[in-house]
């Protein structure tokens, strides 16, 4: 018993002075390739087991004959593994190297395509994330895209709308105060509409401003979906009338939520009117509330005979009008995206799709 604990011993001082080496090592080439990195493991664990091993033979105090053949035999493992580390780390450096290489490809703007090599199960989980990360970068890119052409879109509409009514403004103040006007009342009521609908444009670009920069504020109280609605119905039916078109609430359930009565006024407003403004005379916009699975959904349902199916990803974008008209009914654009924001706002959210001769907007609200 106390032979083998004294070879235990010396086989462990033996292994563990080339393992305090192979720990330097490691440390000194720490920033070197992986393939340095794997000899080096690879030499410490056969380096150690033949220290360890010539340790106890010379404690044994075997024959030089038996003592070079052990040597012998533990230096050619040494060899086949040494060789066999550095074969490995070449084939785990290459397929490393590849991905590096396809990891570079959509740093620069391109696409992530894994490279073909079969990797090691580490780089494989690797070589995933950067095909989710390269997708998520794709979306973000169409979606930066999409921002700027609206953006852009928005800039130069609105300041066609703002051109317009300042120059018939102009015109109409310079004809009054040269008293070259028939009829000044007929020009004041002109003039007053141009205002309001400024006014209007102004509001909706501060609305939506607030929106962007997240300031925002909600003061929230406990209302009736009937009230928002009714309220809703009763501020547009005006504008019904003027275009022949038939206001309905269908199916309007008294559900409670937790909203901010004006924005949510603002919202109902928004939606109604574009509805109106884009069905035809003698057509019918429908507005319904219910609760549903996810909470409570606000629907307006017109008659536009529906918007293509490529258009619908883009309705509630900034600067979306439907139509290339740069003269009411088509407005600034604004409306839609007013609605989208508010309702986020109060998280919610806000969708369309084409229904039968039209289309048809959902709001949905957390119910309380």
């Amino acid at each position: 018993m106390h032979d083998m604990l004294l070879i235990a011993l010396y086989a462990f001082l033996g292994a563990a002075a080339v393992g305090l080496l192979g720990v330097g090592a490691l440390l000194a080439l720490r920033r070197r390739s992986l393939t340095v990195s794997l000899a080096v493991v690879v030499s410490v664990a056969v380096m150690a087991m033949l220290a360890g091993t010539l340790a106890v033979a010379w404690a044994m105090f075997l024959s030089a004959h038996d003592l070079k053949v052990v040597t012998t035999v533990v230096a050619m493992a040494a060899v086949v593994s040494l060789a066999a580390a550095l074969l490995l780390g070449h084939w785990v450096v290459a397929r490393s190297r590849a991905l590096t290489r396809a990891a570079r490809s959509f740093g620069e703007g391109g696409s992530f395509a894994a490279p073909s090599v079969p990797p090691t199960a580490e780089l494989a989980a690797l070589t995933r994330e950067l095909e989710a990360t390269s997708a998520r970068l794709a979306e973000s890119r169409d979606r930066e895209r999409a921002l700027e052409s609206s953006r852009r879109e928005l800039v130069a509409w609105i300041s066609h709308d703002l051109r317009t009514p300042l120059a018939g403004l102009r015109a109409m103040s310079e004809a009054l105060e040269d008293g070259m006007v028939d009829d000044p009342d007929r020009y004041l009521r002109q003039m007053r509409t141009e205002v309001e609908r400024l006014n209007t444009m102004v509001g909706d670009l501060f609305e939506l401003s607030r929106i962007h920069a997240g300031t925002l504020a909600l003061t929230r109280s406990r209302v009736s979906v009937y009230d928002l609605v009714g309220d809703a119905i009763a501020g547009a039916d005006p504008l019904a009338r003027e275009h022949g078109v038939r206001l309905v609430g269908d199916g309007i359930d008294p559900v409670p939520v937790e909203v901010d009565g004006k924005e949510m006024s603002r919202v109902l407003g928004n939606l109604l009117v574009n509805a109106i403004r884009r069905t035809p005379e003698d057509g019918t916009v429908a507005v319904s509330a219910r609760r549903g699975d996810q909470g409570v959904v606000l629907a307006v349902t017109d008659g536009c005979g529906g918007i293509p199916e490529e258009e619908l990803p883009r309705v509630f974008d900034t600067g979306w009008r439907g139509s290339d008209a740069r003269t009411p009914p088509a407005g600034a654009g604004l409306g839609l995206a007013i609605v989208r924001g508010i309702v986020e706002a109060h998280r919610g959210s806000a969708t369309v799709r084409n229904v039968q001769g039209g289309c048809r907007f959902e709001v949905t609200l957390p119910a309380s």
